[in-house]
């Protein structure tokens, strides 16, 4: 099992940034980890995701350049760093980890996931 805790979320002004963090527990020796989102009304999007290991990254183009996903193996981390955040990234954003390597942007192919933590942006 591996057990998966988001920190990080809360309120911020549009324009602005947050940092999300996961932390990884357990088995860990999940092979790619993600961060997904679902707003109210929304199914949930997949957002970022990098490999374990190569640290190897894929964005949704709706966060492409404004958003950064990054590892620290020594922590079993990973993060998510969001800058210039708008209205429409108001969700709850959740951490997810699959056993398999390979890029996977639907959340059917992860095996763990979190809790979720609230972002909410404000206009």
């Amino acid at each position: 099992q591996v057990q998966l805790v988001e920190s990080g979320g809360g309120l911020v002004q549009a324009g602005g940034s947050l940092r999300l963090s996961c932390a990884a527990s357990g088995r860990t020796f999940s092979s790619y980890m993600a961060w997904f989102r679902q707003a109210p009304g929304k199914e949930r999007e997949f957002v970022a995701g990098i490999t374990w290991n190569s640290g190897r990254t894929y964005y949704a183009d709706s966060v492409k350049g404004r958003f950064t996903i990054s590892r620290d193996n020594a922590k079993n981390t990973v993060y998510l760093q969001m800058n210039s955040l708008k209205a429409e990234d108001t969700a709850v954003y959740y951490c997810a980890a699959r056993l398999s390597i390979g890029v996977v942007t639907t959340d059917s192919g992860y095996n763990y996931w979190g809790q979720g933590t609230q972002v909410t942006v404000s206009s």
